[in-house]
């Protein structure tokens, strides 16, 4: 009995798990800690920076125009499309038969009116004597005055028609109002045209204008006469100046942007109407700014910051960035002259976090040129 006791005793103990039943456990290993992360350091030293403002623009041709008819009659001439005008050419005619007669009878009616008021004139003078002498009655000389003024107002309105009858023949000719290339017809030689019937359509490419939408943040940094670069790198060409000539005061509130046009010159006609284009404006250049690189930057909901280093250890600052340009952002706030910040290896960073200098991207970070010297391209600005 007590052999069967002793066997069942030690089978409970071989069953139970390595702790428990008195046993004691070994020791557990504490955690190994974290390898340094891998990092790219920029030191902050103060330097020029050229803040500009890009946007998106469309060009467009003041001289854009669809020349209608301003008399009536059957088209005996007309400009091809695509041939080019001085302004002044004429570009269609019509045919001036029945203007031109109509001219001619209102000639001849000043001719009549001019018979008129001199036989009324003649007849107030020989009886102005007459009058004089009291042989000729008040009322009968107060008629022939009136009869002398009827004649010269029945003068004036024959010259003022015949004035109309010579300008409806001049009307039969439609001329250029600019100089330009007609881009479009709307009738044809034989048609007949009514007045105010369109033409042609007359464009002249040598001036443009660009029409843009400027941010509102920057509504207090736009002027008229301000210098503008047209950058044209879509179209291989190479870019131009433009000045400012409209600043618009109401804003978009479908984009929160305000209207700002801009004059370029096209001499040689490369550029066209409706081609888009991005237009660069300086907003502010400082010579001692303190700036990183746009990737450097980490937003989130409450707002931006970047990681800087200090003795191999990572540390997140909440920053104030200012303007951009080239891919770059000046820091207006929580940063100083000497700082390590974080350019690249910072997307899994927290503060206290150990890091070490990337071996393959230890090489200086150099300081870019102030945009305004290089004339590269910008990127557009972000707050």
């Amino acid at each position: 009995m007590r052999f069967a006791v002793l066997i069942v005793a030690i089978a409970l103990v071989a069953c139970q798990p390595p702790g428990e039943g008195g046993g004691q456990a070994p020791p557990s290993q504490a955690p190994a800690s974290e390898a340094p992360r891998p990092v790219r350091l920029l030191t902050l030293a103060p330097r020029a920076f050229s803040e500009r403002i890009e946007v998106t623009g469309t060009l467009k041709a003041p001289d854009d125009v669809t020349v209608a008819a301003r008399g009536a009659g059957t088209i005996t001439y007309l400009r091809e499309r695509g041939e080019r005008v001085q302004a002044g050419d004429v570009i269609a005619r019509v045919d001036p038969a029945l203007p031109s007669a109509g001219a001619a009878q209102a000639a001849a009616q000043v001719s009549v009116a001019e018979a008129g008021l001199r036989l009324a004139e003649d007849t107030l003078k020989r009886q102005k004597p007459l009058f004089d002498q009291g042989i000729v009655s008040a009322l009968e000389f107060r008629r022939l005055q009136a009869q002398v003024d009827q004649a010269r107002a029945q003068l004036r309105q024959a010259q003022a028609v015949a004035s109309q009858a010579r300008t409806q023949v001049t009307y039969t000719t439609v001329e250029a109002p600019f100089a330009g290339v007609i881009e479009e017809r709307f009738c044809e030689r034989g048609g007949q045209l009514a007045p105010g019937a369109p033409v042609v359509r007359l464009v002249s490419s040598a001036r443009l204008k660009i029409d843009a939408g400027v941010p509102e943040r920057y509504a207090r940094d736009v002027r008229v006469g301000d210098e503008a670069r047209v950058s044209l790198a879509a179209y291989q060409l190479p870019p131009r100046q433009a000045a400012v000539t409209f600043v618009g005061q109401a804003i978009d509130p479908a984009n929160r942007t305000f209207s700002v046009e801009f004059n370029l010159d096209n001499p040689d006609g490369a550029l066209k109407p409706e081609m888009t284009v991005r237009v660069i404006l300086n907003r502010a250049a400082r010579a001692d700014a303190l700036v990183v690189p746009q990737t450097a930057i980490v937003r989130d909901v409450d707002g931006a910051s970047v990681f800087t280093v200090t003795n191999g250890v990572a540390r997140q600052v909440k920053v104030e960035v200012g303007g951009s340009a080239d891919g770059e952002c000046e820091i207006l706030e929580g940063l100083e002259p000497g700082m390590q910040v974080v350019v690249r290896g910072q997307a899994n960073l927290t503060t206290g976090t150990a890091v070490r200098v990337d071996d393959e991207a230890s090489e200086v970070v150099e300081a870019k040129p102030a945009a305004a010297a290089s004339g590269a391209p910008a990127s557009e600005v972000a707050p």
